[in-house]
């Protein structure tokens, strides 16, 4: 009976474990997570938004570059289809991130609710992390770090939209630097990739692009054109080392 007994707990243990080695090893995303989120709150506050709206487009939308999008555009009275239209699209990477994640995960009926965690961030995480860990604790793992790097995200906006410009009136310098704190984060992920020659040849050409865009005019669609142009840049680079090889 015992033995049973303590069969039948392992895998709760696994499960806690898993959870709680996930927080864990979330947390230094939320050096970047904290300041980004306080920066929104604050930014949709100015922008006209309520406290309760402002948390609510982190809590619902969750999309990072997308929430400032989605802020600029409503405040610009850009009509609700093409709001919704350019969110869609700046968010259509995780179209790639998901499968590149699927072998690494085990099915579950949950995951409908749970993809809505996945970020930028918590992708190249899982990307590194998963791969070390034992498969029973994968699940377990990616619900932690989710569910902490969400409750953040949320809780830096309601931070940002409640004391944002308390704080910033306090200390003006603040202001001027929070809405960099978005493309310091991005930043920060690519520039390791710059080791790589065809990664730098990729995000080269990338920001190239989205430079011309932005000063032809076409701030709007230069994100997600950006994007591909880069993708295509790396894969064709790709494809020429493969020949090359053969």
């Amino acid at each position: 009976m015992t033995s049973s007994g303590s069969d039948s707990a392992a895998p709760h243990r696994h499960r806690h474990s898993g959870v709680l080695r996930g927080v864990r090893e979330a947390i230094p995303l939320l050096g970047g997570y904290l300041p980004v989120s306080i920066s929104f709150g604050l930014i949709a506050i100015q922008s006209g938004f309520t406290t309760w709206e402002a948390v609510a487009i982190s809590a619902f939308i969750y999309a990072g570059a997308s929430q400032f999008l989605f802020v600029g555009m409503i405040t610009a009275g850009a009509p609700l289809w093409l709001v919704v239209a350019m969110t869609l699209l700046i968010n259509v990477r995780h179209v790639v991130y998901g499968p590149n994640l699927a072998g690494l995960l085990p099915r579950s009926r949950h995951w409908p609710w749970l993809m809505h965690g996945l970020t930028d961030q918590v992708f190249a995480l899982a990307l590194t992390r998963l791969p070390q860990l034992e498969a029973r604790t994968r699940f377990s793992w990616f619900i932690g770090a989710t569910l902490l790097a969400w409750a953040a995200w949320i809780l830096g906006t309601a931070i940002g939209a409640t004391a944002g410009e308390a704080v910033t009136r306090r200390w003006p310098l603040l202001g001027e630097i929070m809405p960099f704190a978005l493309p310091a984060l991005f930043f920060a992920m690519v520039v390791p990739r710059f080791t790589d020659r065809r990664w730098a040849f990729a995000l080269s050409c990338t920001m190239a692009v989205a430079l011309l865009l932005t000063l032809g005019g076409l701030s709007n669609v230069a994100i997600p054109l950006a994007a591909a142009c880069g993708a295509l840049c790396f894969y064709s680079v790709k494809l020429t080392y493969r020949r090359g090889g053969s």
